[in-house]
């Protein structure tokens, strides 16, 4: 059995400390919204430093309401016949993207997160992928693509931007080969890359507006 990463094994204990997940989600307490679950899943063998890992992203459909074509992690609302935020997280995954829960490990979970936008309190279920497997669209109303991203992309200074909007909102983001990742999904890489110890010094002062791909403008969605 492949053995969980040390540099993981270091995250959960941090996730385990009390409020330590908190901070990640800083800023965004929930307000009684419907409650949803996404899940950050990490894969990497036992040796791996953190630029070794990688890290399972969707790429929203381009004609959904909300989040149109934006990069998100695997999830959805929780259901009444769901045991816990983690059941519905993982459950989504396999309904969006095929991941089989048996081969994914629980590390920890991060207090619910409140997103304007849709109105839901989303709680983030971080987890390892022991035992990664190939993945497909499944849901192709909901997704249009699926990718696994290197961390050490997302570590990496030159492709991390500061994300802003015409209207006035801005927040970290994250530019690796043609993906363009802000608004939350931006926001809790961000959070859980200085709660690691992973994040490396970067220029907040470049900015960039967002791609058309990774905007949906009906609504004036900020992402958040």
């Amino acid at each position: 059995m492949t053995r969980l990463p040390r540099v993981l094994a270091d995250l959960a204990g941090v996730l385990a400390e009390p409020g330590g997940g908190a901070r990640v989600v800083r800023g965004r307490p929930a307000r009684q919204g419907r409650k949803a679950a996404v899940l950050i899943l990490f894969s990497g063998a036992g040796d791996a430093r953190p630029e070794d890992l990688e890290l399972v992203l969707v790429e929203k459909s381009a004609t959904l309401r909300k989040h149109a074509g934006q990069c998100a992690f695997p999830g959805g609302g929780v259901e009444a016949a769901d045991a816990s935020s983690e059941a519905a997280a993982l459950r989504e995954a396999r309904e969006e993207v095929g991941i089989d829960a048996s081969t994914v490990r629980l590390l920890g979970v991060l207090p619910p997160a409140h997103v304007a936008v849709t109105g839901y309190d989303v709680t983030p279920v971080v987890a390892w992928w022991r035992d990664p497997h190939p993945l497909e669209v499944v849901d192709t109303i909901e997704i249009g693509a699926v990718h696994t991203i290197r961390v050490g992309d997302l570590i990496d200074p030159a492709k991390r931007v500061t994300w802003r909007l015409p209207m006035g909102y801005q927040g970290p983001a994250f530019v690796v080969n043609d993906l363009f990742i802000w608004g939350f999904t931006g926001h809790l890489i961000d959070g859980l890359l200085e709660l690691a110890g992973w994040a490396q010094p970067w220029d907040v002062r470049r900015m960039e507006l967002v791609p058309e791909r990774f905007l949906h403008r009906a609504g004036l969605d900020t992402g958040q």
